[in-house]
């Protein structure tokens, strides 16, 4: 199929496939907001379904205190409820 015949949520897939990244990365590269990618990774998700694949999430990790048990696996948070360190790291998608 022609890149110019696929759909961004296809496009998205594809690279999905080839490496893990975050929403800001999907973004950029398509162009998109990062609110919008992840309602792409979403409805990825769930097109995978009936699928051999699987869409896998590292979660987010503080950058500082290692923590990575965040009640919300997707969204970025805004700080380590651990050490309070606003340096965490986007959790980050890819299929396989």
């Amino acid at each position: 199929m022609r890149e110019a015949s696929r759909t961004t949520r296809q496009r998205i897939a594809d690279r999905l496939r080839e490496e893990p990244l975050p929403a800001s990365a999907l973004a950029r590269e398509f162009d998109v907001r990062a609110a919008d990618a992840l309602d792409h990774v979403e409805h990825i998700s769930q097109s995978l379904e009936p699928t051999d694949e699987t869409l896998l999430v590292a979660p987010p990790t503080c950058e500082d205190c290692g923590f990575e048990e965040f009640d919300d696996l997707v969204n970025r948070p805004a700080r380590c409820p651990e050490c309070k360190s606003e340096a965490v790291a986007e959790p980050s998608f890819v299929i396989e």
